[in-house]
């Protein structure tokens, strides 16, 4: 359904003219596209005329008397006010959108003032304590302008909002319900199964859990001792060249390779099996928490020894094979914790897309009464344009159906035109010329 509302000058006669003219033009029964919205031609209606058969509605369409200005002032607005339609028409499409994505594209029920749209429309009134009409043009579009802009920004920060709790909430609940290699293992991982494990933590050595898929299963069993294996210095003094000095530290700091003998940090035996599902299972293996570089004398000055720490560079194994290392400390209160948070945070998005959708239905209205009110104004200005001043004009709102948009205008062209010819208004073609104003509305 599209609303057009066009506007003809009354050219020094009554309104009343102006209006049987248009109401003759787009909305008689007697052309396929068209019928009528009040009771004038009821008796000349003939008896096989059927509802099903009016495609087209006319309504009056009030224009106030708004203050003129300039001639200048009036054709620069006129280029403004059609880049600020589109502005608020996008700003009531992402309302739309917002509230039919929240309602999981059911039918959602906007309406204007406690109507639906198109019955705002279709009794639209300007609303002069919002919009002082006497007030300069230009002041009054940066007013209704400026109200729909500060409604979109509050949109975007509430959709944000709303869009950041959402993602957090479904990150929880993939790691809540996922596999071994995201699933939070605090909610998987039981009493029962973690007694049986043999978990270290001390100076030298460290349980690492590792899970991987269930396609790398062998891969894994058959290479762990070995991943990162240039790792560790397993070097240290060199007797063998005296063995009467067997044990004694003859050789230490920087005249010790500590490097020439290298390994993993992973400890022999130390792979256990801890739990699986269907697509993954989860190990824990011990490894060498970090080494001790020596000091040295160097010139006669004490150079201090450093600690190496291996975890990274065994982890970034790991991410070189595919085996996802699991930052987990076992604690058995977290499971009830990770269950709580987690309900805690499906409440918040609960209420935050209550809260979303109640002031789309709130602040709906109000961009739309801004969108119409704009729409009413490039009416005002483009018949004080066309037909000059004193201001004398009629103006309209014809209600067509989809697919009858080309008949109406034709047969507007034709009735009201002075040559029933469509001419282009400008090298790109972007609008059609009419002898009359014209404006499409798509609600």
């Amino acid at each position: 359904m599209s609303y057009y509302i066009t506007a003809i000058s009354n050219s020094g006669g009554a309104p009343e003219q102006a209006y049987r003219k248009m109401q003759s033009a787009g909305a008689c029964p007697e052309r396929a596209f068209a019928g009528t919205c009040g009771i004038r031609y009821e008796r000349s209606i003939p008896s096989w005329w059927s509802v099903r058969n009016i495609m087209t509605q006319m309504f009056k369409f009030e224009v106030p008397s708004l203050t003129v200005g300039t001639l200048d002032t009036l054709m620069n607005l006129s280029d403004e006010l059609g880049k600020t339609d589109n502005i608020i028409e996008g700003i009531v499409r992402k309302i739309e959108k917002t509230s039919g994505d929240l309602a999981d594209r059911r039918t959602v029920d906007l309406s204007v003032g406690g109507v639906p749209p198109a019955r705002y429309i279709q009794q639209f009134a300007w609303d002069s304590a919002k919009y002082p009409n006497r007030r300069p043009l230009k002041e009054l579009v940066s007013v209704i302008s400026g109200g729909a802009v500060a409604i979109d920004e509050e949109l975007k920060q509430l959709t944000q909002s709303y869009g950041d709790k959402t993602v957090a909430l479904q990150e929880m609940k993939r790691r809540k319900g996922g596999n071994l290699l995201s699933a939070e293992l605090n909610d998987v991982l039981t009493e029962d199964i973690m007694r049986k494990i043999n978990v270290v933590d001390t100076d030298y050595l460290k349980s690492i859990f590792i899970a991987v898929a269930k396609s790398a299963q062998e891969v894994f069993e058959g290479s762990i001792y070995s991943l990162a294996d240039n790792v560790v210095g397993y070097g240290g003094p060199d007797w063998s060249s005296d063995p009467t000095k067997l044990g004694e530290p003859v050789s230490y700091g920087s005249n010790v390779d500590r490097h020439k003998i290298r390994g993993s940090p992973v400890v022999p035996g130390s792979l256990q099996r801890v739990h699986s599902d269907d697509d993954s299972i989860l190990y824990v293996v011990t490894i060498l928490k970090s080494q001790y570089e020596a000091g040295y004398y160097e010139n006669d000055e004490f150079q201090p020894g450093t600690q190496v720490d291996f975890e990274e560079e065994f982890a970034k194994s790991c991410r070189e094979k595919r085996f996802i290392v699991r930052d987990f400390s076992w604690d058995p209160s977290q499971s009830s914790k990770a269950s709580m948070a987690l309900e805690q945070l499906r409440v918040e998005v609960d209420g935050m897309k209550s809260a979303l959708m109640r002031w789309c239905k709130n602040h709906y209205g109000d961009a739309f009464v801004a969108w119409m009110h704009i729409k009413v104004i490039r009416v005002f200005v483009e018949s004080v344009l066309r037909y000059g001043l004193p201001v004398d004009f009629t103006a309209v709102l014809y209600k067509v159906h989809q697919g009858k948009e080309n008949d109406l205008v034709g047969a507007l062209d034709k009735e009201l035109g002075s040559t029933g010819d469509i001419k282009e208004m400008d090298d790109d073609g972007d609008e059609d010329y009419h002898d009359f104003v014209l404006l499409k509305f798509d609600p």
